[in-house]
């Protein structure tokens, strides 16, 4: 069996070397997760860089206003993710996406061809202002948001939904620029239901 690639092309700190703030964090994902996502370590790199990161991230995916849910958020990412050709975006987010949504195929479905997949119209129209943004954001007009205001969307929204995918362009580029590795777990997240253990 071929040894694992390293997780980024630039060094990677160890977490007993980290910042106390930036070494809580992580081990509260290790804690909830099972693991520690390679975009923690890798980013980590250069610590200011990575604060700044995590702040931005967590004011576009924690926040509680707005009508886009936490699985719709993780649709947007794996479609604009696959536009950009990022591998750790792509198999990341797509296993949140499968374990919020419950549903095995749609991160595949999404990454693959998001206009063939088992979506809802609404969630069409989100994420076809989404790639829009994502490729061609110099021609967004007021069409575009009159398209999304059809199935309910806000200017608010559309703002939620051009900041999700610009965020995550700046994701994938530097994903792919360090060469970032997705952790192995992800693969088979959300795939199979979980077995409850027996009482």
């Amino acid at each position: 069996m071929n040894a694992p690639m390293p997780v980024s092309r630039y060094p990677v700190p160890a977490l007993a070397d980290l910042p106390d703030d930036m070494r809580t964090r992580i081990l509260e994902v290790q804690a909830k997760a099972g693991f520690v996502p390679n975009v923690f370590l890798a980013l980590a790199h250069r610590p200011a860089e990575w604060r700044a990161f995590m702040a931005y991230h967590d004011a576009l995916l924690l926040k509680e206003t707005g009508t886009l849910t936490k699985g719709e958020r993780e649709m947007i990412i794996v479609a604009t993710s696959a536009a950009n050709h990022c591998l750790y975006c792509v198999v990341a987010h797509g296993a949140i996406l499968r374990v919020y949504e419950k549903q095995p195929l749609i991160a595949d479905q999404l990454a693959v061809n998001w206009r063939k997949a088992a979506i809802t119209p609404r969630q069409r129209a989100m994420l076809e202002f989404a790639t829009k943004v994502c490729e061609r954001s110099h021609e967004i007009g007021e069409d575009d948001f009159a398209a999304l205001r059809k199935h309910g969307f806000d200017d608010e929204d559309a703002w939620d939904i051009a900041a999700i995918t610009a965020f995550f362009g700046l994701s994938n580029r530097m994903a792919n620029v360090t060469g970032m590795r997705p952790n192995d777990e992800f693969y088979l997240m959300g795939r199979v239901p979980r077995v409850k253990s027996p009482a």
